[in-house]
């Protein structure tokens, strides 16, 4: 994966055409690189529409990630609901894959007062068996649980890590701003290019070379992740995080989440981009 190419999650805002089609030809002509397609509500894109995208992406020259369904919990103690969340995940890697997507992310479960490292072995043989089934099948999308934002849900940056060196084909998505809400700190250059040394001393550079960020601004409580805000609304030092980037030389995909989408995209692009 070659540079870093930023875009929004989903189809931006001044898109005339609010389709995947129309939202990639509005990201190419804002002069973005990428854009996030938001299967958050279930995945209900079929294979026809799926080839449309990959010919616009192609044509555009817009690189795709995706965003599961919000409704996936590998820890549910529920077998119909288990099995419910790895479909969930699949079925996003498969019409991601005909899309022409690179990476598919989600969140991935919630601890519901089991011990983490209990949850932490649930996850992991879950990942392990969605794996297996999308290799049968010849699908390579990087599967990538999210680093999120409260407490209370699994995705800590020790458990993505630890996930993406004992499943080939998981890497994690880090999420700047629910790290900073999930532990009130992690907001400055110095604490960013930490993140990004514990994600090199733990995966290598190729940790840093294939790299899945979500970047918003975001309100937050003690308990954690409120809502997402724009940037501007927000504490998030965004100017540090992409003078972090830069110094590691991070490339892969910045996923703007905040609610204006492309407005705060073109910002996180054109902050890196003035840096030397």
């Amino acid at each position: 994966m070659e540079g870093l190419v930023f875009g929004p999650a989903g189809v931006p805002v001044s898109a005339k055409k609010h389709s995947s089609v129309g939202g990639i030809e509005r990201v190419r002509e804002l002069g973005l690189g990428a854009m996030e397609l938001e299967f958050v509500q279930g995945v209900r894109m079929g294979e026809k529409e799926a080839g449309l995208v990959r010919q616009a992406a192609e044509a555009n020259g817009v690189r795709l990630t995706v965003h599961g369904p919000y409704y996936i919990n590998l820890n549910s103690q529920d077998p119909e609901k288990l099995a419910a969340s790895r479909q969930r995940i699949c079925q996003s890697a498969r019409i991601g894959a005909i899309c022409g997507a690179e990476s598919v992310t989600f969140h991935a479960a919630f601890y519901q007062g089991i011990d983490p490292k209990t949850v932490y072995s649930t996850v992991l043989e879950q990942l392990r068996e969605i794996r297996t089934i999308l290799d049968m099948e010849g699908n390579h999308l990087w599967i990538r649980p999210e680093l999120t934002g409260k407490e209370s849900q699994f995705g800590s940056l020790d458990e993505l890590l630890n996930l993406s060196t004992a499943v080939p084909g998981v890497m994690p998505c880090v999420d700047f701003a629910h790290y900073h809400a999930r532990t009130g700190k992690y907001n400055s250059y110095a604490e960013f290019a930490e993140i990004l040394q514990r994600v090199e001393a733990k995966l290598g550079r190729r940790g840093l070379e294939n790299m899945h960020i979500h970047v918003s601004g975001i309100a937050y409580s003690p308990k954690g992740e409120r809502n997402h805000l724009n940037l501007a609304e927000a504490d998030l030092k965004y100017q540090e995080l992409m003078r972090a980037l830069k110094d590691s030389q991070v490339r892969g995909f910045v996923i703007c989440e905040s609610p204006n989408l492309e407005e705060d995209a073109l910002l996180l692009q054109e902050t890196y981009h003035r840096l030397s």
